[in-house]
């Protein structure tokens, strides 16, 4: 592999017009490189930094996502690699491996692009869809970091991420349970929440470490949509939680907190975005207090767990999937608070959502994976599983756990999605070895089932007194495969039938 400098760069500058009082800083440590910018009246909007170099092109890439993965990630060798890669990459050719990215809780969106004539960082520094209002204010965008491993692939991606996030908000107890999304799909009732808790205590039956049941998407008036009050098939929302709790269970709940139909939100608390007001707008002042209000409100409910949804969607527009290199697609539009990068505004949020919840766990879904290191305890990397298509199970499941399993532990606990149980829908020798590889990764264990079979039953109490253990555990064809089916288990080799 050819040898690279931090220190070797050029950059350019974008500002709404053309730029006349912006400055860009530069302070480098060692291996790391911090970017800082400043303007009075300018609006800047990207910062671009090019490393041009030689590389060897036989390497081959892996990228991260903007926010949960889709499938997608894989390693691709660098002459076809025309993927935009946010946050960081891996280059190997599987002797040593190097790394570069960006430290988490960054004040800006920074995507990569690698080539045979270097790297680009495209840095993302906007306010919605135009230049930040900076007001003379200097802001520390990102801190860049390069590591060069003499390891594999997976090793390297794993020492790495532990250099990118100093504090990791992680949960004192392995985190498993059921959820009813994937056999429920919204059609769900209080008394069906209860009779599933009691399922899972069952199946965790002389655990110590208690299960979760996650009341998602349906208990509230208006699925989606809010408002967040309880509609007639689950009335008491604080009854439920001390229902759940009396069983040994312990009770969560789903919100999108970022749109709200109740009446009491004005235009003004919504974003402006395409000539309509559309998601809540966190800079809002009177947004935050009913964000913190409906927070409280579940909190004081009994609550131990919050599974927040759709952020980065109704903040900027699209889920990661349709992004590329940039966070929004939408121009022409801004938030209340024009001084904020977008950055700094999904930050503030999580931070808020974070007090708010005082010691309830946190699940992100849909939150900007390198902005909500540190702010979340658990974060969904990867698309919806499903209870219904083994297929999807497969594409979104297999993937991000294969993928972004080195970041579990380093950013916070990653959740790969369910298990979901829905009839016949999935073969359960299919489903059993996704519960299987899912109880040994150290991440969280979620099933999604209204009833089990006997045989089922036993898979499952099995598979939850193997979530209680920690595991040594890698794939090993992650280079060759994008749902690697050769896994590393302790001292043991596991062969998953994944097709």
């Amino acid at each position: 592999m050819k040898k690279f400098s931090i220190g070797r760069y050029a950059y350019s500058l974008e500002c709404d017009g053309k730029p006349t009082d912006t400055s860009v800083a530069f302070e480098r440590n060692g291996d790391t490189l911090s970017v800082f910018i400043t303007a009075d009246s300018d609006r800047p909007q990207f910062v671009t930094v090019k490393w041009a170099f030689e590389t060897d092109e036989d390497l081959y890439v892996l990228g991260d996502a903007w926010e949960r993965s889709y499938g997608e990630l894989c390693f691709r060798k660098l002459s076809e690699n025309r993927r935009a890669m946010p946050w960081y990459f891996a280059a190997t050719d599987r002797k040593q491996t190097y790394c570069f990215g960006v430290k988490t809780q960054p004040n800006a969106f920074v995507c990569f692009a690698y080539d045979a004539d270097g790297i680009t960082a495209k840095i993302d520094c906007r306010n919605g869809g135009g230049g930040v209002k900076l007001g003379g204010r200097t802001v520390q965008l990102c801190t860049f970091v390069f590591v060069h491993y003499f390891l594999p692939p997976f090793e390297s991606l794993c020492a790495y991420c532990r250099t990118l996030c100093d504090y990791p908000l992680l949960p004192k107890e392995k985190i498993y349970g059921g959820n009813d999304w994937y056999y429920a799909y919204g059609e769900s009732s209080y008394r069906q929440i209860v009779g599933n808790a009691k399922l899972q205590s069952r199946l965790a039956d002389g655990i110590v470490n208690r299960p979760f049941m996650v009341v998602d998407d349906g208990w509230e008036i208006d699925g989606f949509l809010g408002p967040y009050e309880p509609n007639e098939k689950f009335g008491d929302m604080k009854a439920l939680a001390e229902e759940i709790r009396s069983l040994g269970v312990r009770p969560g709940i789903w919100a999108r907190l970022l749109d709200n139909q109740s009446p009491e939100i004005t235009p003004d608390m919504r974003i402006l975005r395409g000539g309509e007001r559309v998601y809540l707008d966190p800079t809002n002042e009177k947004t935050k207090a009913q964000l913190v209000c409906y927070i409280e409100k579940m909190r004081s409910w009994g609550y131990e767990l919050l599974k927040h949804d759709f952020s980065t969607y109704d903040l900027f527009g699209d889920f990661g999937v349709r992004l590329t290199d940039t966070i929004t697609n939408y121009t022409d539009w801004h938030f209340a608070d024009e001084t904020r990068t977008n950055a700094e505004i999904a930050l503030d949020f999580y931070r808020l959502v974070r007090d708010a919840c005082g010691d309830m766990l946190i699940l992100g879904c849909n939150t900007v994976s390198h902005l909500c290191a540190g702010l979340v305890h658990i974060n969904r990397t990867g698309d919806d599983t499903s209870g219904r298509e083994w297929a999807r199970t497969r594409e979104m499941g297999v993937n991000t756990l294969s993928f972004r399993l080195a970041q579990n532990k380093a950013f916070y606990i990653v959740d790969a999605d369910c298990v979901g149980i829905l009839d016949d829908n999935i073969p359960w020798e299919k489903n059993r070895q996704w519960l299987d590889v899912l109880s040994k990764s150290n991440t969280a264990l979620l099933t999604s089932c209204g009833a089990l079979t006997d045989e089922q039953f036993a898979d499952v109490r099995k598979a939850y007194l193997e979530a209680q253990k920690d595991h040594d555990i890698r794939p090993l064809d992650i280079y060759d495969n994008r749902t690697p089916r050769e896994w590393r288990i302790d001292a043991s080799e596991a062969l998953y039938d994944w097709d």
